[in-house]
C-alpha cells in the first residue's frame, strides 16, 4: 500500500511539473512579445548655460549653447546671435530665431581607459 502511495505521489508530482513546463514554453508562442524596430535616437548632453563659440578654424561666432552627442563624442555648437542669450534671438525679424549647428570638434571617446 505505501509502495502504490509513494508511486501515486511521484506521478502527481511528475504531472504538475510536465504542465507548468508547458505553459512556459507555450506562453511564448501564445502571447509574442512585439518587437521594436525604432532607433534608439541620439544621445545628447547640451552644456548649462552659454559659452563662447569659435569655429576650428579660430573664427568666433559669439555666445552659443555647446551640445555633446555621447554617443559619437562630436561637438556641436549653437550660436544664440545676441551676448549672454540662453536662446536664439533675432531682433531684426519678427519670427523666431532658427540657429544652425557648427561643427567644432570631437571628443575621443574610444580612447578612454581605466589604468590600474
Amino acid at each position: 500500500m505505501t509502495i502504490l502511495r509513494a508511486d501515486l505521489y511521484t506521478k502527481s508530482v511528475l504531472t504538475a511539473i510536465a504542465v507548468l513546463l508547458g505553459v512556459l514554453a507555450l506562453r511564448p508562442v501564445l502571447r509574442p512579445i512585439p518587437a521594436q524596430a525604432q532607433s534608439e535616437g541620439r544621445t545628447l548632453y547640451i552644456e548649462p548655460g552659454v559659452t563662447m563659440i569659435r569655429k576650428p578654424d579660430g573664427s568666433s561666432l559669439g555666445d552659443g549653447k555647446m551640445v555633446v552627442d555621447l554617443k559619437s563624442g562630436d561637438v556641436w555648437g549653437f550660436p544664440t546671435m545676441v551676448l549672454n542669450a540662453r536662446y536664439p534671438v533675432d531682433v531684426s525679424n519678427s519670427k523666431p530665431a532658427v540657429s544652425k549647428p557648427v561643427y567644432l570638434g570631437r571628443f575621443d571617446f574610444s580612447s578612454l581607459s581605466v589604468e590600474k
